[in-house]
This record gives C-alpha cells, structure tokens and sequence, in this order.
C-alpha cells in the first residue's frame, strides 16, 4: 500500500499523536517514514538566501527530529530526517515530492474560522498544493509537562 510516508513534526504536544498513528502504519505496510521539521523563524527562512549560519533554534530543531529518529529507528523503523526552513506548507508538498513519498500524514490543531485566519492552517496549505494523498490525524491540546511519549 504505502512505501514511503512523510511525516511533520512541529515539536509540540501534537506530535506523539500523529507519530504514534504512523507507528501502525508503517509496521502494516512495512513502510520507512521521512520526518520533517520546517523551522520558520526569520533566520531559518533566510539561511539560504543570506548564507546564514544554523541558528540556536535550527541547531534545536534538529536535535529534536533527530531524537525521534533514532528512536524509531531502534524499534526497528527506516527512517530518514529533514529539517527544512521557510514556509511550512510549501516545504513539506515539496519535500513529499522530492523524497518520493506516496503519503504525507500530519497532526492537525482542529482550528477553526477566526484562530485559522490567525495562525494559517499548514494540513490546508498541504492538501492544496501537493499532488501526494495527505491522512490528517487531529491531536489535542496535552498540558505542559504531561506530553505523551513520543
């Protein structure tokens, strides 16, 4: 069925839900994941242009997609990490297409109508410009402190 899935991660409360969605998966269909994090801070959006260096933030959003590698990969998962900058929607369509995925599946807020005009909706930016099939998966909001196991 699937090969390949692609798989943001934002470093919030929301991840260990989709991650744990791709666990069965990927064991199902006996798929490898590809991990993104698109860091959208000024420095992450302009290291390429302005040939900046890796900011403290990109340096921490890469040990954290890289954390959750290894431990996919110590449960016995093919996995590969990318941590990318600029404007997440557009990089994760782009990333699905370059790394050859055949599925992108994302954590979702569940916003809805004014907090979606505020934060933007990165799943609407997604299914709208990627020609890969996206599984949204909705999280919910976990207290600080009391993260899921990832």
């Amino acid at each position: 069925m699937y090969q390949r899935i692609l798989v943001p991660v934002e470093n919030s409360d929301y991840d260990p839900v989709i991650l744990n969605h791709v666990r069965k998966l990927a064991r199902h269909c006996n798929a490898s994941i590809v991990l993104i994090h698109v860091a959208d801070g000024w420095a992450a959006r302009n290291a390429k242009p302005l040939q900046l260096r890796e900011s403290e933030e990109m340096k921490q959003d890469r040990a954290y997609i890289e954390g959750i590698a290894d431990a996919l990969e110590k449960e016995g998962f093919q996995v590969d990490a990318l941590l990318a900058g600029g404007d997440p929607g557009d990089e994760i369509a782009a990333a699905a297409e370059r790394e050859k995925c055949d599925l992108i599946a994302m954590g979702t807020h569940g916003h809805r109508g004014i907090a979606d005009l505020i934060h933007g909706s990165v799943a609407h930016t997604v299914r709208h410009i990627s020609m890969v099939p996206v599984l949204m998966v909705r999280g919910t909001h976990t207290p600080a402190g009391s993260r899921p196991k990832i």
